[in-house]
């Protein structure tokens, strides 16, 4: 086997070796490796039998006792000072995962895991290990790597896939994915999730990471903007996490939480995510960059998904403040109700009953939601509001809503 890196073979080897023979001597001592039961059965032929050992929990459940050992922290060493593993470094594997361990966690017991697999157990295989180990080069110095997170998904359902760009997509659980890499994925997962029709979706974030790059993405923030902008296209009480799960070339990477105002569902019905509304929230999603851009956006932005979360009056005091700075701005309420009416509706008659409510009383859950809506795909929120002011002036038609342009398309 041509060897990339002779140094990481001769310390992982070793590693491997030692843990090999330490867990046959607790073998040898009484303690006992699970098997699982398998039937092969085909088509007009007896059903073959096997038992498969278990060796990923058996392994897992030593880590801790096998990371402490002095050819784990030599195998650690020579990794921290390989390049090409800084960013299996930056893997969040643990609550309190430091550089060390998530080397261990991500790199080292994984080839272990992937060594005793394919030797059946504990009887050691070169020819076994030298496979697991050239997979792992492949992985360390290909020409990339493959980044994935994943976040289960509540409060609402999907009949087909939903793209929302740059990686990110709605998509059905499949059954047991989570668990058959993350066995302790069972205790995070939302109650009743995989089992109500609302609960089997998740949300995906998917990215090739150039060979090089040492900081995984920012799958917290993106899947947090992603729940932001379902939020506003569907109106449905929806929520991702309470974590996160990576895998990075399809090994396990690390588990991170959920940020808490994603991952806090609302009250209120599920909804479906079509592929009209998908589109849009592929759309808004990309437009909520504006809001690092445009502070007065920024805060209508957070007032508003604050209020899916509070009581009343706390609610309504939200909503008024989201609104006012949405399209008030220094002219205040009565200036961001007529340009909302003038906005939102479709006929003069739809505008005169819109500004009446606006005026009578709090703004409504719903109107914020489409005025922040129509705020983020017309683009600048400045030059919006100039031409609301214009069109109010008779100087220029008024501007078209986003729906009635997709109506007419």
């Amino acid at each position: 086997m041509a060897l990339r890196a002779p140094h990481l073979y001769r310390s992982l080897r070793g590693f491997c070796l030692g843990a090999f023979r330490v867990l046959c001597a607790e073998l040898e001592e009484g303690a006992e490796l699970p098997f699982s039961f398998e039937e092969h059965a085909s088509f007009g032929r007896p059903a073959l039998y096997e038992y498969r050992p278990l060796v990923r929990a058996f392994l897992e459940s030593r880590a801790s006792a096998l990371a402490k050992r002095d050819d784990a922290r030599l195998a650690v060493g020579d990794l921290r000072r390989e390049p090409a593993a800084r960013i299996f470094s930056r893997a969040h594997a643990g609550a309190r995962s430091d550089e060390e361990d998530a080397l261990f966690r991500t790199v080292i017991l994984p080839l272990l895991v992937a060594t005793a697999e394919a030797c059946g157990g504990f009887d050691w295989d070169d020819a076994s290990f030298d496979r697991a180990y050239a997979e792992l080069e492949s992985s360390l110095f290909g020409e990339g790597h493959a980044y994935a997170a994943v976040a289960p998904l509540v409060g609402l359902s999907a009949g087909t896939l939903i793209e929302l760009g740059d990686g990110l997509r709605v998509r059905a659980a499949a059954t047991g994915e989570l668990a058959a890499h993350w066995p302790e994925a069972q205790g995070l997962l939302p109650q009743d999730f995989g089992r109500e029709p609302d609960r089997l979706c998740v949300l995906e974030l998917e990215r090739e990471l150039a060979r090089g790059d040492a900081e995984p993405p920012d799958a917290p923030g993106e899947l947090a903007d992603a729940v932001t902008a379902i939020r506003l296209s569907t109106a449905g009480p929806v929520a991702a996490g309470p974590v996160l799960f990576e895998r990075l070339d399809w090994r396990p990477y690390g588990i991170r939480p959920v940020l808490p105002i994603a991952a806090t569902q609302p009250l209120g019905e599920p909804t479906r995510l079509d592929e009209f509304r998908g589109r849009l929230a592929a759309d808004l999603r990309a437009r909520l960059l504006q809001a690092d851009e445009d502070r007065e956006l920024g805060e209508a932005l957070d007032r508003w998904e604050l209020s899916l979360f509070q009581d009343e009056p706390f609610r309504s005091e939200q909503l008024r403040q989201s609104f006012a700075v949405l399209l008030g701005g220094t002219d205040g309420m009565w200036a961001a109700c007529v340009r909302a009416a003038v906005l939102l509706g479709e006929s003069a008659r739809e505008r005169g009953e819109l500004l009446g409510k606006l005026k009578d009383e709090r703004p409504p859950p719903d109107t914020v939601r489409r005025a922040l809506v129509e705020v983020l795909m017309h683009g600048s929120r400045a030059k919006l509001v100039e031409s609301l002011d214009e069109s109010i002036l008779g100087l220029r038609p008024r501007p078209a809503g986003y729906f009635a342009l997709r109506a007419a398309s």
